[in-house]
């Protein structure tokens, strides 16, 4: 018991001695020479100074490194929120871009027909294996709309109208449709013929029939409208050729072409607000080119 008590009082004088002489010595004036007890306690404390200061600044590294990761992940999710953001702006910005390009050229197009035009807007398609045919809804209300008015867009002709499927929703047959036909020239020499779909299941293609074999119709030659028979605007273009047969003999040449007009990204369109449209197909007579 004696032992236990005079434990705990050394045990006591030294917590309180240590700090005391460790504070002396650390105040002591450096201009004087240190005393022996000094000299021991500065030796004894500066490994454990120099522990404590090594541990105090890992520690101190090691928070900052912390706190700036926190903040660096705080910063990251704020930018990548805001990149989200810039993405679906940049994104609803380009949409809006495409959508004036597509109606500036409607617009001049539109400014460029003498006749009366209305716009539309394609709201639903049908190209099964018997009919090439859209939907299309008037911007203003009509009640004229007949059949075989002429349908353009910016990029050529789109077909003909079918009927009023119900108020301003009119139902266009593209040129592509085996039933269409459209009274062409090749822009480049003149040449002369009738373009109708081959309503082909597969892709959008149509054949000028009354091409005389003699005409110079070469690959990549574009058919516009030649302004007679189906009334559509003259100049506008309907295909361009992919395919050119000629045999040795026979009054006419096979031609194939693909329409101008992308069916697929069909949304605007103009009808035509033609009273007499005529879709009678050419004679040979008419067909030909007098000399």
């Amino acid at each position: 018991m004696k032992f236990q008590r005079y434990r705990d009082i050394v045990i006591v004088v030294l917590a309180l001695a240590v700090p005391f002489w460790f504070l002396r010595a650390s105040m002591r004036d450096p201009r004087q020479q240190a005393s022996g007890p000094d000299r021991i306690i500065v030796q004894v404390a500066t490994p454990v100074q120099a522990a404590a200061a090594t541990l105090a600044r890992g520690v101190s590294n090691l928070w900052g490194d912390y706190v700036y990761l926190v903040d660096v992940k705080k910063d990251n999710a704020s930018l990548a929120s805001q990149n989200s953001r810039l993405r679906d702006r940049l994104v609803h910005l380009e949409s809006l871009e495409a959508e004036n390009k597509r109606l500036k050229r409607l617009l001049e197009l539109k400014e460029s027909i003498p006749d009366e035009v209305v716009s539309a807007v394609v709201i639903g398609k049908n190209t099964n294996d018997f009919f090439r045919v859209v939907r299309v809804t008037l911007d203003k209300s009509k009640n004229n709309v007949g059949k075989n008015l002429p349908v353009i867009s910016p990029d050529g002709v789109v077909g003909t109208t079918i009927h009023a499927a119900a108020g301003d929703t009119v139902d266009v047959r593209l040129v592509a449709d085996a039933g269409s036909g459209v009274d062409v020239i090749v822009e480049r020499t003149g040449a002369r013929g009738y373009a109708s779909g081959t309503g082909d299941e597969h892709e959008y293609a149509c054949s000028v029939q009354y091409v005389q074999r003699t005409d110079e119709v070469e690959i990549g030659d574009l058919m516009v409208t030649s302004g007679v028979g189906a009334r559509f605007p003259k100049g506008i273009p309907v295909c361009s050729v992919t395919k050119v047969v000629k045999r040795d003999f026979g009054i006419y040449q096979q031609v194939t072409c693909t329409p101008t007009v992308d069916f697929s990204r069909l949304e605007e369109v103009l009808v035509v607000m033609s009273t007499k449209p005529d879709l009678t197909p050419p004679t040979d007579a008419t067909a030909a080119p007098k000399k």
